[in-house]
């Protein structure tokens, strides 16, 4: 088995205290799970000092839910995880819709960490409209 420090510790995301006051960290796959869905939430020109980081997938917010969304998504989704995660292979993203809900996209990531070979996967919610209340 990899050594988790490997894959690298850092602040748990997302980063906010725990009881004690502490920021807590992560370590091993979990940070590599954390990473990635830092990747999908953050849109790019977010951050100051790297404009580039992120996925372009804030860019489609208010599109009509249609096939071609979906590949468009899929595409932006495997292309901001090949550049930003190199721990990572991207084994396979598909989208979908729920039946009962056209207003979000689930985003089905499965991946390999590359350390040690281990396999895993990742649903990312992404809504193409304000959420109601209900």
């Amino acid at each position: 088995m990899t050594d988790p420090a490997f894959l690298g510790t850092g602040l748990a995301f997302p980063v906010r205290p725990d009881p004690t006051r502490a920021l807590p960290t992560a370590s091993g796959a979990e940070k590599v799970r954390q990473s990635i869905w830092l990747i999908l939430a953050t849109a790019p020109g977010e951050r100051r000092m790297r404009p580039d980081f992120g996925c372009g997938i804030h860019d489609l917010v208010f599109q009509a839910n249609t096939q071609a969304l979906h590949t468009t998504v899929t595409e932006r989704v495997r292309t901001a995880l090949l550049t930003w995660e190199p721990r990572i292979d991207v084994l396979d993203v598909t989208v979908e819709a729920p039946a009962d809900a056209t207003n979000f996209l689930l985003i089905r990531i499965s991946y390999r960490i590359r350390a040690n070979n281990t396999a895993d996967n990742l649903v990312y919610p992404f809504f193409l409209t304000e959420g109601t209340g209900g």
